[in-house]
C-alpha cells in the first residue's frame, strides 16, 4: 500500500471517534472480557475482548460487551419474535496499517520475510457479522460471516510468529475476496447442577443464563481456538497483541484451513473449578490449504485440555495435548531422497498417509490488580517436529510470556497497555530440511545459519468511545525465521476496531 493509505487510515482514526455522540461519551464504562466457556457471566468492568484465526483470527474470542445498548429482538418483541428466530449479536470492523523499514538481508528465498516490491508496508481489513438462534431449551445454533481484504506484510511469509493475526495465513492471496461462511455450528449443554450464571448478549453468545456446572457439545464449522488455549490477555488480535506468538501456542499445530476453521465436534464437562475438553476437527487436505477430503476423513486432529482454577483470585492454568494424522511429510525422508537425487529437498515427494505430530502446551493467566484488567500470563510449548507444520505455523517449540496493565493508573480506566516477549525454535529435523533449501508452508530462506526466532511487542489500546478503538503497536524481532544471517526487523503498525 501506499503512503496515502497510511494517511487515510490515520485520518479515519482521528476523525471517526468524534462521530460518537455526547451521550454516547457519557456513558458509563461497559465490561468486555476475554470470557472462556465456563466464565461467561455478568460482571461490571471495561471493554476489552477475546478472537482467531483469523488466527489467524477467531471471532468467537471477540469480546462480550455486557451492557443495554443494544436490546435483542427477545428483549424488545417477546410477543411477536420466537426465540428459534436468528438474532444478530454484534458486527465489527477491523483495519489494521503495518510498516516495515528495510532491514539487513543478504540473500532471500522462495518463502523469506521480505520488504521489497511494496511488501514491506500493507493494510488488511476483517468485516464480521454474527447471529445466533436458540432452538430448543439448551439448545442453539450460531452462524459467523466474514470478509477479509489486502495482504499482509511479506504476504504473510518468512517468520514464526507473524506480525499481523488478522492476515490469512500463507495462500490467502488465492483465495478470492468475497465473504464467506466462517463458522456455523450447534450447541448443546445439559445442566449439572442447579446454579445458573447470567450471560449476556455477544459475539457467539446468545443472551439468557446456562449453568454453572454441565456437559456441552458442540458440532459444525467451528475454530478450534474458541475453546482451546484461551487465555484472558493475550488470546485476541482485535484488541490486544497483534503476533501470532501472544495469540496461541505456535508449537500447537491445530486442525484448521487457511482461514483458521475445520470441521468437527468438541465436547467439555464443567465440574466446579475445572474444565476437561476434547475435540476432533478435520485436517485440510493438503498443507495449509483450503479444502477438506469429506469422503477419506484420513487428516484428522485430536485435542485434550484440562483447565484448573485453582483460587478465588482468578488464577487458571491450562494443560492441552494434541495428536495429529494425515498426510504429513517426514523431514528426515525428505533430506534422505533429497541426498539419493542430488536435488533440493521437498516434502510434496515424501508425503504419504499415516504421518503423525504430537505435542503438549501449557498456558497460564494471572490476575495482578484493577478487578483482573491488570494481570500477566504465559505460555510453553513442544511438539515432536518429524513431520512438517500443516496448518499453523513453523514451531516446534515456544515459549511466550508478558504482561496486560490497565489504564486506570493514568486516568485512562478503558485504556490498557500490552507487553509480551516470545520466542520460538525448531526441532533438529525441521531444522535441518531448511538448511538444506527445503521449503515449508511459511518458510524457505533457500538456506539457514539456525538462531532462535524471538519477538517483543508493545501495544497501547485507546477505548476513543464505547464503539471504537486505535493502538498503536510497535514489534522488535530478531533472527526472523529461525535465520542470523537475517535482520533484525522493526514493525510499525495501527489498528482501528469498530464494534457493534
Amino acid at each position: 500500500m501506499t503512503k496515502n493509505a497510511a494517511l487515510a487510515l490515520v485520518f479515519v482514526c482521528l476523525v471517526f471517534p468524534f462521530t460518537c455522540t455526547a451521550e454516547e461519551s457519557r456513558l458509563e464504562p461497559v465490561e468486555t472480557v476475554q470470557l472462556e466457556p465456563d466464565q461467561r457471566r455478568e460482571i461490571k468492568a471495561e471493554p476489552s475482548e477475546g478472537a482467531g484465526p483469523l488466527p489467524v483470527e477467531d471471532p468467537a474470542k471477540l469480546d462480550c460487551p455486557v451492557a443495554d445498548s443494544c436490546q435483542d429482538c427477545s428483549e424488545q418483541k417477546s410477543q411477536e419474535c420466537p426465540d428459534w428466530v436468528p438474532k444478530l449479536l454484534g458486527a465489527q470492523y477491523n483495519v489494521i496499517y503495518q510498516d516495515m523499514p528495510p532491514f539487513h538481508s543478504p540473500y532471500e528465498g522462495q518463502n523469506s520475510l521480505s520488504f521489497r516490491n511494496g511488501l514491506g508496508e500493507q493494510v488488511t481489513q476483517t468485516y464480521g457479522v454474527y447471529f445466533g438462534s436458540q432452538l430448543a431449551p439448551g439448545l442453539q445454533a450460531y452462524a459467523d460471516g466474514e470478509f477479509f481484504q489486502g495482504n499482509g506484510i511479506s504476504d504473510g511469509l518468512g517468520l514464526a510468529g507473524y506480525v499481523n493475526g488478522d492476515v490469512i495465513r500463507a495462500g490467502s492471496s488465492n483465495l478470492p475476496k468475497i465473504p464467506y461462511l466462517a463458522k456455523l455450528y450447534l450447541r448443546y449443554y445439559y445442566p449439572l447442577s442447579g446454579e445458573a450464571e447470567k450471560l449476556e448478549r455477544c459475539m457467539d453468545q446468545l443472551p439468557g443464563e446456562q449453568p454453572v456446572s454441565r456437559w456441552e457439545i458442540k458440532i459444525g464449522k467451528l475454530a478450534a481456538t474458541d475453546d482451546f488455549d484461551l487465555n484472558r490477555y493475550a488470546n485476541n488480535n482485535r484488541a490486544q497483541f497483534f503476533n501470532y506468538d501472544f495469540l496461541y501456542n505456535t508449537a500447537w499445530d491445530y486442525a484448521a484451513d487457511t482461514r483458521g476453521y475445520s470441521y468437527g465436534i468438541v465436547t467439555s464437562l464443567f465440574p466446579p473449578r475445572w474444565r476437561v475438553a476434547f475435540g476432533v476437527y478435520m485436517e485440510p487436505d493438503t498443507a495449509n490449504g483450503a479444502d477438506f477430503d469429506f469422503i477419506d476423513l484420513e487428516e484428522l486432529g485430536y485435542n485434550l485440555e484440562l483447565t484448573w482454577k485453582p483460587n478465588d483470585a482468578g488464577t487458571v492454568v491450562r494443560l492441552l495435548s494434541y495428536f495429529n494424522e494425515g498426510r504429513l511429510g517426514s523431514y528426515d525422508a525428505a533430506l534422505t531422497l533429497g541426498r539419493t537425487t542430488s536435488t533440493v529437498p521437498d516434502l510434496l515427494l515424501v508425503e504419504q498417509s499415516g504421518g503423525t505430530k504430537y505435542g503438549f502446551g501449557l498456558n497460564f493467566e494471572q490476575p495482578m490488580a484493577d478487578d483482573g484488567e491488570t494481570g500477566i500470563f504465559g505460555r510453553i510449548g513442544w511438539n515432536d517436529g518429524n513431520h512438517e507444520s500443516w496448518s499453523y505455523v513453523e514451531s516446534d517449540r515456544h515459549a511466550s510470556f508478558g504482561a496486560q496493565v490497565s489504564g486506570i493508573h493514568w486516568t485512562r480506566p478503558d485504556d490498557r497497555l500490552g507487553v509480551a516477549y516470545g520466542v520460538n525454535g525448531l526441532s533438529d529435523p525441521h531444522k535441518n530440511y531448511l538448511e538444506a533449501g527445503g521449503i515449508g508452508i511459511l518458510l524457505g530462506d533457500g538456506k539457514l545459519n539456525y538462531g532462535l526466532e524471538q519477538a517483543l511487542e508493545l501495544y497501547y489500546r485507546i477505548q476513543v468511545c464505547r464503539y471504537v478503538q486505535i493502538s498503536p503497536d510497535f514489534q522488535f524481532i530478531q533472527d526472523p525465521g529461525y535465520n542470523r544471517d537475517r535482520g533484525p526487523v522493526e514493525v510499525y503498525g495501527l489498528r482501528l476496531r469498530v464494534s457493534f
